[in-house]
């Protein structure tokens, strides 16, 4: 466990470096046993993601093949990974699994953070799978050994365009399990096992998007996306989830129904996206009418931004040939072993290459110009590359907020037109989500205020 002391620094820089990272929502624990369940869809990123999530170093329960691969071994075991055995990656050893549940117990009775997935594979499905009850019995057992209940905190992890460079990756921490009522029962009561993976499975559900099926997800998005906007909402990931799930709500009760409405709003929304892109604007962008002075004060404080460009254009050339070899050796690796590991191959292809490449250039600069050029180089291109992602990450939205303004501008009466026709798409929406508030229980705390 030699590294473990350092794991929230390693595991900032690992999925910073590849997304930009919200974290929203509760808190974990900043001390003292607790359990963090994840949901799994982007292969080794996610245990990144759930201990920037808790803010501590914590321990995770891996799969026994991620211990003696060749990339990676030596760092799963440098955690203080705990192997789980399991009958697809070898029947044979399944036994073992004793061993893991003891191990999980007493890091629990010492205190650490202990993250699991309880799905039990990384997937690309759009809802979760049925759990697997190993999250419930590590809990119980180890309640068994602490004296009672402890927190089971779920942790929702929402990465819209995984395959993008620098989009944003959210973490959403939810309220912690209610299980008082369990953890002394014991991991051999069969039906606490059950109630407290289906209590799991219910508080999992609160910090993640279930889709029924993929096609879904651009519509629900476009839909949160217009109702954001003109309900003026505020774009906090955990508020932008809770309107996705009960849009996704919505739709799901007209289609039990076979009510053929959204069908009618998600051709208005197919239609309204297609004449957004047309014109590179946003919901927010069409609702903003941004006038001229506030537009000037805005550009006059981002000048600066003018004078670090050239730490952009420096890191690009410095980089450029790091950035190819990663990409192409990751994407070669994604195509073997499937979507969910895109991420993951970036991140972990690039630490290795991007440290040769950095070692590569101070070498050469040493033996040209000597070896305090060489300390220097090799000094100089971390700071040099996250000053550039920071820099990039600025310019790009500045960019983007010109480019909106001065095409609402030039698009004059068109953007009012988009206007209107967004407040209807959202009053539509209103009302849908209304009507199915009215069949089910009492709307949740916050509700969606009107579109009018």
């Amino acid at each position: 466990m030699w590294l473990y002391p350092a794991i929230p620094h390693i595991a900032s820089a690992a999925a910073r470096s590849y997304y930009r990272v919200t974290v929203a929502g509760g808190r974990v624990p900043a001390e003292g046993p607790a359990l963090l369940v994840g949901n799994h869809n982007n292969s080794l990123i996610d245990p990144a993601l759930v201990v920037i999530a808790a803010d501590r170093p914590m321990r995770f329960l891996a799969k026994a093949p991620l211990f003696v691969h060749p990339m990676i071994g030596w760092f799963i075991k440098g955690v203080g990974s705990v192997p789980v055995y399991r009958v697809q990656d070898d029947p044979t050893k399944v036994g073992q699994n004793a061993d893991t549940f003891r191990d999980a117990f007493a890091a629990l009775a010492q205190g650490d953070a202990l993250g699991i997935f309880p799905e039990g594979i990384s997937h690309t499905g759009s809802q979760l799978v049925p759990l697997k009850t190993g999250a419930a019995r590590i809990a119980l057992g180890a309640a068994a050994r602490i004296g009672g209940a402890f927190p089971i905190v779920p942790i929702g992890l929402v990465i819209p365009d995984r395959e993008t460079y620098r989009s944003e990756a959210h973490i959403i921490i939810g309220t912690p399990c209610a299980w008082d009522d369990l953890a002394r029962r014991g991991v051999d009561d069969a039906e606490a096992v059950r109630e407290l993976t289906a209590r799991i499975d219910e508080a999992m559900r609160t910090v993640t998007l279930n889709l029924e099926d993929w096609q879904d997800a651009p519509i629900v998005h476009a839909a949160e996306a217009v109702w954001r906007a003109e309900v003026g909402a505020t774009a906090d990931p955990a508020a932008a989830l809770d309107r996705l799930q009960r849009i996704t709500g919505a739709l799901r009760a007209l289609r039990v129904r076979q009510d053929d409405r959204w069908r009618e709003i998600a051709v208005a929304l197919q239609a309204h996206v297609r004449m957004l892109t047309r014109f590179g604007l946003t919901p927010q962008e069409v609702r903003d009418q941004v006038p001229v002075r506030r537009a000037m004060r805005w550009t006059v404080a981002r000048l600066p931004l003018v004078i670090a460009l050239p730490v952009s254009l420096v890191a690009a050339v410095v980089f450029w040939v790091p950035t190819l070899i990663t990409t192409g050796i990751a994407d070669a690796m994604t195509r073997r072993d499937g979507m969910d590991a895109f991420a993951t191959h970036r991140v972990l292809v690039g630490a290795l290459t991007f440290l040769l490449w950095g070692l590569l250039v101070a070498v050469g600069t040493g033996w040209q110009f000597g070896v305090a050029w060489g300390g220097l180089a090799l000094a100089a291109q971390p700071p040099l590359g996250m000053a550039a992602l920071a820099v990039g990450d600025r310019t790009r939205m500045a960019w983007e907020a010109v480019r909106a303004f001065v095409r609402t501008r030039r698009l004059g009466s068109q953007v009012i037109e988009l206007r209107e026709r967004q407040r209807a798409l959202a009053r539509a929406l209103q009302a849908l989500y209304d009507e199915a508030v009215d069949r089910h229980a009492t709307p949740s705390p916050g509700g969606m205020p009107s579109a009018e």
